[in-house]
């Protein structure tokens, strides 16, 4: 409970508020994510870009302020927004600049000055005066409404004379210190707002919120002359393109799935049966998942694309039944509805169990925790929702409209099932023929296929293409906000000559939320890229951000770490670093840990793939240090408070109160004027009043002096640490780290109590592998005791769950094939295999069993249920196939996620298909025909002769 926990952390942060140094005032963040910052947009004037510096100041000024305190109110009221973000310009500021002769002039300190002005800025209240039976409030009104106000204020009388604040200072309106600004194009700074979207918000419905203010913002003339909210980052444009990557995916698998069963079922109206399920059951699902809280996003959309396939298995079953009975000649022996009851009761129990079974399959998904839990979890609800309408309106609805549209079939097949079937006959006799043989290829294809798997590689999730570059850039810390400008300036005028490149919107440093702790150094640009057709660069995001890397490497002044903004989140979300990997090495010693991080750095520059590294930068942030000697001090009689203060408000700058103006409101500081404090010598020289009245220069009190020191120190569970990030560039981040690690290991010499911790991508497919290693056999068994309770069998059960390792091989080697990694969507695919692997095993090994009941010998059992089940157990494969392969051969943006899992259920129904109908007959035959014969047991219900026959004396069915 993410709002308990924020309880928690302020209660805590109010117990240690008073043992914290004064200035240090912690605070919480907005309740959003790293992932929260859904649309970002800039203030655009009409007029164009002022070529005068101080022009250009005071539009930046006065922009800056309109977005304060006109559009960030505004839209901080949209639904689901919890702040937003001002970033770049310069924040209006009062300010009274004391010039440290005139207060000696005049005998007077900076404490005077500062206390008068903040003592003459407040109005009084007087209570209440009742006079002629009404009712007067009385109050005082003493705030300051102008400069001339601030200059009457009086500091101190001297001889008589009143001394004013402007006898002492020069008053006027400036600008706060900034820690931040925002570059476009390599041209000029704009000013910007972030909208941070509430934590659980749905992104969609805050960005149309949002739009739908600007555009009323502006059709209400609320901003002044041309001034215009443009967005640079908008995340329903990804959204929307992830959607209709999906949408169209689940369309062709529609119809790809229609064209199945029109092809096998070789009849209009069954087709239309089963159609009725796949059109009925995703609307369902729909129904169900809105008021289980479950919206339609990437994941949860392609649960149901994956499970289109899926959810008529049952139906096809069913009516596959029916019309098979209703063309037998039995069917004038029975009424038809009887007919249809008895078709329906007969594949009953295996529909009910298979399907019980693919949903089971799915339980490990749900164990997931963390970011993978959060991505599959709606991917994992959806499929059993859609699995368990499915499973209702295949016991009900189709019986019903297989009664209502049904009278007697044809005897004769479609011919694609005629087709198959004289393919199968010949290959299914050969195979009864040679058991051993047939028994010893599946093996051998299995340890073949699992000799693949080492190569196969391995990653977390595939990153998404987002349609958006973020180059982040680092600069050395001792760098100045001025010169991140011109340095970014010019990495926005490289990325600029990229055709692909339509716009570069950088923001430099920090917001004044604080919710980004990115120092001046650092920038995050966001590169809007043009549509993928006018690309002439690069055919493909990879090989654009690589270009990117390369022309960048000439820009001088910085390093580059190449990503894109959402990616560069989630990373920074799981290992607090903005890259896909991280070794974070703990320790104690600033200086050993500087020293082993670069060690560290050199090793991983060795190592194939790796790119971007990035190590923390401990030091390089000068510090001009006043030290206070405090036995000087008191020879003069001063106090550490006295020096103290000097250097707060003389150099700092103090802020002594605020000046309203309507509902605005700026702060008014009290400083020293720049050239008083612009240098170590100017601030050596700053003057103190003793307590005789001499006047004491900050130097002779201690010493100041400049020095390096740290520019972060980092923290986790307590213990100091430096992070080492890299990128990733044509290799999987498994075998990447695990030899990353075996080189650290070798190469790295830590001294004790040094530790190195591996975070980011590769730590969430760690956890996640593992536990699937828990859970998944675990399920098994969970299905193993289903398959026990609907045959009462434990052979049989077993002889079902030996078929599921063989349905790894198709998986296998579609992966090895296709270039993909083993990753959590894999994974997925796998588990999804295994569920459909175990329903047609289901139908198969139940019809073999039924024919054994009704009197069939062994082998004719094997043979006439094999042949007999050819059509459902294809159909089930085909559109559980054919429903994924759209999403195996998209391209779309959002189709990396979906693309290994669906390669996966491809390539593992192909060589599952086949081997359930070749492989799993020879077992069943093998398994019970040995049980008969230690049993002495010969076919079902009574003795046959034709139990001992050889398979090749078995008449096939026509």
């Amino acid at each position: 409970d993410i709002n308990l926990a924020r309880q928690l952390v302020l209660e805590r942060l109010i117990e240690v508020k008073d043992l914290l140094p004064p200035g240090a005032d912690p605070m919480l963040v907005p309740n959003s994510t790293g992932l929260g910052e859904v649309f970002q947009y800039y203030l655009a004037d009409s007029s164009g870009p002022d070529s005068d510096p101080a022009g250009s100041e005071r539009a930046l000024i006065e922009q800056r302020t309109i977005q304060d305190w006109l559009i960030r109110p505004l839209l901080k009221g949209t639904p689901e927004v919890i702040d937003v973000n001002s970033m770049g310009g310069y924040v209006k500021q009062y300010q009274v600049l004391v010039e440290p002769d005139l207060l000696r002039k005049y005998n007077l300190s900076l404490h005077d000055v500062f206390e008068a002005v903040a003592n003459n800025n407040a109005n009084a209240a007087g209570n209440i005066l009742e006079k002629h039976a009404e009712k007067y409030i009385v109050r005082g009104v003493g705030l300051i409404r102008t400069l001339q106000d601030i200059e009457r204020i009086v500091v101190k009388a001297v001889g008589g004379t009143p001394v004013f604040v402007g006898d002492v200072a020069q008053v006027r309106v400036g600008h706060a210190v900034r820690h931040g600004a925002v570059v476009m194009n390599g041209e000029r700074e704009v000013v910007s707002g972030i909208v941070l979207m509430l934590r659980g918000g749905n992104a969609r419905d805050v960005v149309q919120g949002i739009k739908a203010k600007i555009d009323d913002i502006h059709a209400r003339h609320l901003l002044p002359g041309g001034l215009r909210i443009v967005p640079f980052y908008d995340r329903i444009e990804l959204i929307t393109a992830a959607l209709s990557t999906v949408y169209a995916s689940l369309a062709e698998g529609v119809v790809l799935v229609v064209v199945v069963l029109f092809l096998f079922l070789g009849n209009v109206r069954t087709a239309l049966i089963v159609v009725g399920t796949l059109i009925l059951a995703p609307l369902a699902t729909f129904i169900i998942m809105a008021q289980v809280g479950l919206t339609a996003n990437l994941m949860s959309l392609g649960g149901l694309a994956i499970a289109i396939g899926m959810i008529v298995d049952g139906s096809v079953v069913v009516v596959e039944n029916v019309y098979r009975h209703l063309s037998s000649d039995q069917s004038e022996s029975l009424p038809r509805g009887d007919m249809i009851i008895r078709a329906s009761q007969e594949v009953g129990r295996p529909v009910v169990f298979g399907i019980l079974i693919i949903i089971l399959v799915f339980l490990p998904v749900l164990s997931l925790h963390g970011m993978e839990g959060k991505m599959f979890k709606p991917l994992a609800y959806t499929i059993m929702i859609a699995l368990c309408v499915s499973l209702v309106l295949s016991l009900t609805l189709s019986p019903v409209l297989c009664a209502m549209m049904l009278t007697r079939g044809s005897e004769r097949d479609p011919w694609i099932v005629r087709g198959a079937k004289r393919l199968y006959a010949p290959t299914l006799r050969w195979a009864l023929t040679n058991g051993t043989v047939v028994l010893s290829i599946a093996v051998g294809l299995l340890l073949c296929s699992l000799a693949l798997f080492p190569f196969l590689g391995s990653e977390f999730i595939p990153i998404l293409n987002e349609g958006v570059v973020a180059p982040q850039t680092i600069r050395l810390p001792s760098v100045s906000l001025e010169a991140s400008i011109a340095i970014e300036k010019d990495m926005q005028r490289a990325i600029m000559e990229f055709p692909e490149v339509e716009s570069v919107v950088s923001k430099i440093g920090r917001t004044e939320l604080g919710n980004d702790p990115q120092e001046p150094n650092e920038s995050d640009p966001v590169v809007h890229l043009r549509p993928h057709d006018q690309w002439k660069t690069a055919r493909t995001m990879p090989e654009l951000m690589q270009r990117f890397r390369e022309r960048l490497t000439r820009v001088p002044g910085a390093t580059f770490l190449i990503s894109q903004p959402i990616q560069q989140r989630v990373d920074e979300l799981i290992s607090g670093v903005r890259t896909e990997a991280t070794a974070k090495l703990f320790g104690e010693d600033l200086e050993m840990l500087r020293r082993k991080a670069d060690e560290i750095a050199r090793v991983l520059e060795q190592v194939r793939g790796v790119r971007d590294i990035k190590v923390e930068q401990l030091y390089g942030q000068p510090y001009l240090t006043i030290t206070i000697d405090r036995e000087k001090i008191a020879r003069h009689g001063i106090n550490v408070a006295d020096v103290r203060e000097i250097i707060a408000t003389a150099i700092g700058g103090g802020t002594a109160t605020r000046v309203f103006e309507g509902q605005q409101w700026f702060n008014l500081v009290v400083r020293f004027p720049e050239q008083h404090r612009n240098s170590i010598e100017t601030i050596a020289n700053i003057l103190l009043t003793d307590a005789s009245g001499a006047l004491i220069p900050l130097a002779d009190l201690g010493t100041v002096q400049l020095e390096e020191g740290p520019g972060r120190i980092s923290r986790e569970q307590l213990q100091r640490y430096v992070s080492i990030g890299f990128n990733t560039l044509g290799r999987d981040i498994g075998s990447l780290v695990s030899e990353a690690q075996q080189r650290i290991a070798t190469q790295v010499a830590l001294p004790p109590g040094y530790m190195v911790k591996w975070g980011g991508s590769f730590e969430n497919m760690e956890r996640a592998m593992n536990r699937l290693r828990v859970i998944v056999p675990m399920t098994i068994g969970l299905i193993f005791l289903l398959l026990y309770s609907s045959f009462n069998s434990l052979r049989q059960a077993a002889l079902i769950i030996l078929n599921l390792p063989f349905a790894l091989i198709g998986g296998i080697v579609a992966l090895w094939v296709s270039g993909e990694y083993l990753s959590v969507p894999a994974s997925v695919g796998f588990i999804n295999l295994f569920g459909v692997a175990v329903l047609n095993g289901i139908v198969l090994v139940s019809y073999m069993n039924t024919l054994r009941q009704e009197g069939r010998t062994l082998d004719e059992a094997v043979v006439s249920g094999a042949l007999l089940r050819l059509r459902p157990v294809l159909m089930t494969a085909l559109v559980a196939l054919l429903g994924l392969v759209p999403l195996a051969f998209a391209r779309g943006i959002g189709s990396e996620v979906q693309r290994p899992l669906a390669i996966v259920v491809i390539g593992g129904l192909v060589t599952s298909t086949l081997l359930t109908m070749i492989f799993l007959p020879v077992l069943y035959r093998l398994v019970e025909g040995r049980v008969s014969q230690d049993t002495g047991v010969r076919g079902g219900r009574g003795p046959s002769e034709a139990e001992d026959a050889p398979p090749r004396a078995t008449r096939l069915p026509d």
